[in-house]
């Protein structure tokens, strides 16, 4: 049984958390990183949506490595399915935890915007 949006809204979140979440959360199945620091997401239910990363690619933070579009193209969608990038590509993520810098399945589609309302990405 899934819970309402004023159930949601009840609990502290903010209307389109709320939305989000009454209406099912969402696996991410693809990425593409464009140069301009956004990401192309699809979801499971076939919709795409961009997300500016902008915002958090700032000096001193865990995002400060991926500044540099080289690194910044490297992302991917990891087993759990959240957007990843791995600090130091030659090492192994999976064995060394604190090399990796993920991104939440469910705040990547609350903050992006469907694609349309975005500049046109090609398909991938």
């Amino acid at each position: 049984m899934s819970n309402t949006v004023e159930y949601y809204l009840s609990k502290g979140l903010d209307r389109k958390a709320a939305e989000y979440f009454a209406e099912g959360k969402r696996k991410i199945i693809g990425v593409v990183p464009n140069d301009d620091f956004t990401l192309t997401i699809r979801f499971d239910n076939d919709e795409k949506r961009v997300y500016d990363m902008r915002p958090l690619l700032k000096k001193g933070t865990v995002f400060e490595p991926f500044m540099e579009l080289e690194n910044f193209r490297r992302a991917y969608v990891d087993d759990t399915h959240c957007i990843a990038w791995d600090i130091d590509p030659d090492i192994d993520s999976s064995k060394v935890w604190s090399n990796k810098v993920d991104l939440c399945p469910d705040g990547c589609y609350i903050d992006s915007v469907p694609e349309t309302h975005a500049h046109p990405v090609p398909e991938d």
